[in-house]
């Protein structure tokens, strides 16, 4: 995997971390943030799908690495929406 493929699945991580972010509705941390959130969400979201034997539709291949997109949203959105409710709104003082 040379420096550019690592560059463009960080990219694709990042995108899909900040569209579940989007699509819970909770954010917390910038870009970094969104990267880690894509990495858990493709991990989650690949293990659901294969333990309920789901088809992977859309899989990004950069260098020989596959990155699952649709199931890394899905994934995300799962990881955002649980760490939304451990978290709980701050209340302003």
């Amino acid at each position: 995997m040379t420096i550019v493929e690592l560059l463009l699945l960080l990219l694709v991580a990042g995108l899909s971390g900040s569209v579940a972010q989007s699509i819970v509705g909770y954010s917390r941390g910038g870009c970094l943030t969104a990267i880690v959130v894509g990495f858990i969400g493709a991990l989650l979201g690949s293990w659901m799908a294969r333990e309920l034997e789901l088809p992977e539709p859309f899989m990004l291949t950069l260098g020989g690495t596959e990155f699952p997109v649709l199931w890394s949203v899905i994934g995300a959105s799962l990881f955002v929406a649980v760490i939304s409710l451990i978290s709980g709104r701050r209340k302003r003082v």
